[in-house]
């Protein structure tokens, strides 16, 4: 197949890699320069909804693989099935999951998919009566999309009503804040889960667990993630089938009984408390990342029919042939991340790394500079590797990191070592 992945970053990286090791031919926009030797990269910006279009009408492409959520929520999918061109990735109706969390939540409340309790705020009297009720230990989360810096955790009182000032009143978010959710602070351990669905079915992927802040031992503030390992303790056969029973299909059943045909990834970020329930945090209607590095490594087999049949709404009738070694992503990123990355600092031992076995090197945010490969986002490189078991992959994984270097670069140390004794 002739395939378009819109995107440019480590998921599409991991993607186009693992979509093209089959065979198919591979179409990146924009794409990277670690997608470049791989496939052909257009200069589309992943946000231009109507250059996507005309692209993949003009390349007559047989999918079009959707990797951010912005051209989602963006109406693309909407376009191209007005067109006639397959898209993997919800309409704009079914990407409120993620675009909106004042949506998620209600539509969790309305079809009983377990999550904390919440108010919908949308001035600070809202807040006030929230607080009053809920307490101080509460998450302030702004309704809208705020590229992963929308989400503060509280302690008390006083720094929820400062978080959510900011958002409501200071704007720091933009319009994505001026309307935010405030839930209950729920305790346990956080993973994730994503699944497939083609509207009526859902195949779920290995399970991961992400490593959300950008110091060792979970400190510091939360980033995009920097780092994840496949599959995680936390998700025994037990959980993954309750998952499945309270959280994905009741979720597919209340897309279909709003009127929405959601065709693509249903992510759910989970939290699992000390008796093994999960409550659903949030969804994102579109592949992780981080996560997909890892999951790309685990996949045994085409994923392509699993991708179109989503799309088409039929999804094969056979398993999916996942591998059962593991996976671990350690995230590189640049000098000041998350704050204020710098940009432009020359990376060094790409070849060294890319020639150890069992390890892909995938670009989140690099750029080609006068024969130079150089930082250009705040996660610059996402380094996957397989193993046996979850030690052997964490090994390889630093293994090829210890190759890597520029000025200011950072990682955390303690990827996949979670309740290992490491």
């Amino acid at each position: 197949m002739r395939i378009l992945v819109v995107g440019g970053g480590g998921r599409e990286h991991a993607l186009a890699w693992a979509l093209a090791r089959h065979g198919h031919e591979v179409i990146a926009a924009p794409g990277n320069p670690g997608i470049a030797e791989l496939a052909e990269c257009v200069p589309v910006a992943a946000h231009d909804v109507p250059a996507q279009a005309r692209l993949a009408g003009e390349r007559r492409v047989d999918l079009v693989v959707v990797g951010p959520e912005v051209p989602l929520c963006a109406g693309l999918a909407d376009l191209l099935a007005a067109r006639g061109i397959p898209c993997f990735g919800p309409t704009a109706a079914g990407a409120q999951l993620e675009g909106s969390k004042a949506f998620s939540k209600r539509f969790f409340a309305r079809h009983g998919v377990p999550t904390a309790d919440f108010d919908v705020c949308e001035s600070m009297e809202d807040v006030e009566r929230a607080l009053a009720r809920l307490g101080g230990e509460v998450v302030v989360k702004a309704d809208g999309l705020a590229a992963g810096k929308g989400v503060v955790v509280c302690g008390d009182v006083a720094s929820a009503r400062a978080a959510a000032r900011g958002m409501i009143v200071a704007g720091e978010l933009g319009e994505a804040g001026r309307r935010v959710v405030i839930e209950r602070r729920l305790r346990g351990r956080e993973c994730s889960i994503l699944a497939i669905t083609d509207g009526e079915r859902v195949v779920m992927l290995p399970s991961a667990e992400d490593h959300k802040t950008i110091f060792d031992g979970d400190e510091g503030p939360n980033t995009g993630g920097m780092g994840v390992v496949s599959p995680t303790p936390v998700v025994t056969p037990e959980l993954a089938e309750r998952v499945r029973r309270e959280v994905l299909e009741p979720t597919v059943r209340g897309l279909r009984a709003d009127g929405i045909d959601y065709r693509g990834v249903l992510f759910a970020g989970l939290m699992v408390d000390e008796d093994g329930a999960p409550s659903t945090l949030e969804y994102n209607c579109r592949f992780g990342d981080p996560e997909t590095e890892p999951l790309m490594m685990r996949m045994a087999g085409d994923l392509a029919p699993w991708l179109i049949g989503a799309a088409q709404g039929r999804l094969p009738d056979e398993e999916l042939a996942i591998s059962p070694r593991a996976a671990v992503c350690v995230v590189m990123a640049a000098a000041g991340y998350p704050a204020t990355p710098r940009l432009g600092d020359e990376i060094r031992g790409l070849v060294a790394a890319a020639a150890l076995s069992d390890v892909r090197v995938f670009h989140a945010g690099t750029r080609a500079d006068a024969g130079r490969l150089v930082t250009a986002g705040g996660r610059v490189l996402a380094v996957t590797a397989a193993g046996d078991d979850v030690d052997a992959a964490r090994a390889r994984a630093y293994e090829a990191v210890a190759q890597l270097s520029w000025d200011g670069a950072q990682h955390r140390r303690d990827i996949g070592a979670r309740g290992r004794g490491a």
